[in-house]
């Protein structure tokens, strides 16, 4: 930070104007309020900077846990958000403390894009009603589906306010498009929102507001909880505090691939996530992620150390304490551009083609994903992502499995065709099993098979114990089985599981072919002499 400052402080400037409308959009489309956005990204923000993973992490308010805490709302009034942010928080930071942040790795590149996709449909959708009427309030009598919630929205359709609200998406839109194309450090979505909140309060256009604004931060206090009321949030925050970890460990890590900000620890980021949503509930605030978006603008503004998140929050913190009056001007349609846009902005055209045309594996993954996210939940979505990808990548790890005939090298020799070479190729494990089993035990008119070992990849015990079986199988049939180039790496799990064991001598064991073979001639001579 000693030699980063400068930068630091330019970067959570950009990033807390950037991060203003979001803060203030994310805010009012949970079902709660603006007020409740700019205190989860002050707080949040400023916790998860000091006590996180990642030197350049920005956390705060995102369109992922949006989408989650709408049905939280709807069912359980805005109050619960707090409670839920509460023990969102604790379920964290207790993965953090059992070394869970590596668990992140294990979800595919095509789950968390069709993740990504669903949230953006939802975040787009979520909009929809506010747009075609001024009672905002009428969509809780709607689907909880977004999708379908904002297709029921039209039955109450204004087309006067429809007009209106609609001319102010295209304003901040036409603003977030182009004024990137002027220069890069003016924030679009900052620019559009002015420029309608002035021609609004201009021209008197009856478009709803975000409304009055305290001009402080609320006193912290505990949310109010009881055993029944944990009862019935335990599984929500279960679920939020699944995302929250989701998000924010992909955030950190797409972070320190975007420059030279150095590693980041994702137990810690656990830790520090965990205790931004302790203090934002303890304010009244949302359960908090890291921003992938704010992130990324943070790191490309020149933000290295932690100093740029925390300038960021004493930005949003001055907009409270300064500005709180005119923000509350704010027309509700100019915040649903400013999230319409995001959500757009948040699928890449090339990504989802170069998914889809990659293997049907993961195009299936993707696919499935993003339906079941739009459709259902959140994390269902990635559980059952996660689960058609393993079930292809086992099966494309069965496939890999094999076992093939080899022909004796060198001079044939008399009795030459009553010896079998088998090698064994990639993995074998409980998804290739039976198969290689079967393939094995059908061989027939040979007096000795010999195993190569030597090309075996991954082997787990499944995998083992079938090779013992196989072993068994033919000595009983009276075919003297001979194992070569078993790897130090499987010893070990041989002799446990008893693969070794079921050899007829111990002589049967060879590190090189041609010894092998030499044995396997002996006895078939030794054979055919006794005939």
């Amino acid at each position: 930070m000693r030699r980063t400052w400068r930068g630091d402080l330019i970067a959570g400037v950009t990033v807390g104007i950037v991060a203003l409308p979001l803060a203030l959009g994310f805010g009012v489309s949970s079902g709660l309020s603006a007020e409740a956005g700019l205190v989860t990204a002050v707080i949040a923000g400023i916790v998860a900077a000091v006590f996180g993973g990642s030197n350049v992490q920005v956390s705060g308010p995102t369109g992922a846990m949006v989408v989650v805490l709408v049905p939280i709302v709807a069912v359980h009034g805005p109050a619960a958000v707090a409670v839920v942010s509460l023990l969102a928080g604790v379920f964290v930071l207790a993965a953090g403390a059992l070394r869970l942040g590596r668990a992140v790795s294990f979800i595919p590149w095509p789950v968390i894009e069709g993740f990504t996709l669903g949230i953006a449909v939802i975040i787009f959708a979520q909009q929809v009603p506010s747009l075609v009427s001024p009672y905002t309030a009428a969509a809780n009598e709607h689907s909880s589906n977004a999708v379908v919630a904002a297709v029921q929205s039209f039955t109450r359709l204004d087309a006067g306010y429809a007009v209106w609200a609609l001319g102010a998406v295209a304003v901040v839109a036409i603003c977030m498009l182009g004024a990137p194309r002027l220069h890069r450090a003016i924030p679009g979505s900052l620019v559009g929102i002015v420029v309608v909140a002035a021609v609004s309060l201009a021209v008197a256009a009856p478009l709803a507001r975000i409304g009055a604004l305290p001009a402080s931060l609320p006193a912290p206090a505990l949310p109010a909880i009881d055993l029944a009321t944990l009862g019935q949030l335990a599984a929500p925050a279960a679920t939020v505090a699944a995302l929250a970890a989701i998000e924010s460990l992909l955030s950190a890590r797409v972070a320190a691939s975007l420059g030279d900000t150095g590693p980041y620890d994702p137990d810690r980021e656990l830790v520090g996530q965990g205790l931004a949503s302790i203090g934002s509930s303890l304010f009244g605030g949302m359960p908090a992620t890291g921003a992938i978006a704010r992130t990324a603008v943070n790191v490309r503004a020149g933000g290295r150390s932690r100093l740029a998140a925390v300038t960021h929050s004493l930005v949003l913190l001055g907009v409270v304490l300064v500005v709180a009056g005119p923000v509350g001007q704010i027309p509700l349609a100019a915040l649903a551009g400013v999230l319409m846009v995001t959500a757009v902005r948040m699928v890449h055209a090339d990504t989802v083609r170069a998914i889809v045309r990659s293997t049907r594996a993961d195009a299936a993954a993707f696919i499935a994903t993003a339906v079941i996210t739009v459709s259902f939940d959140l994390i269902v979505a990635v559980i059952i992502g996660v689960a058609f990808a393993g079930f292809f990548a086992l099966r494309g790890m069965s496939r890999a499995s094999r076992v093939r005939r080899e022909e004796l090298r060198g001079h044939s020799q008399p009795g030459d065709e009553r010896i079998a070479i088998l090698r064994f190729d990639g993995p074998l494990s409980f998804t290739s099993a039976d198969r290689i089993f079967a393939e094995v035990d059908a061989i027939r008119d040979v007096s000795v098979v010999i195993m190569r070992m030597s090309q075996l990849e991954l082997v787990d015990a499944t995998g083992a114990h079938m090779l013992g079986e196989v072993v068994q199988s033919l000595e009983r049939r009276g075919i003297t089985v001979l194992i070569k180039g078993v790897q130090p790496r499987h010893a070990g799990l041989f002799r446990t599981v008893g693969v070794l064991d079921a050899l007829r001598h111990h002589n049967h064991l060879f590190v090189e072919l041609p010894a092998a073979i030499a044995h396997a001639r002996s006895h078939v001579r030794r054979e055919s002499a006794t005939a």
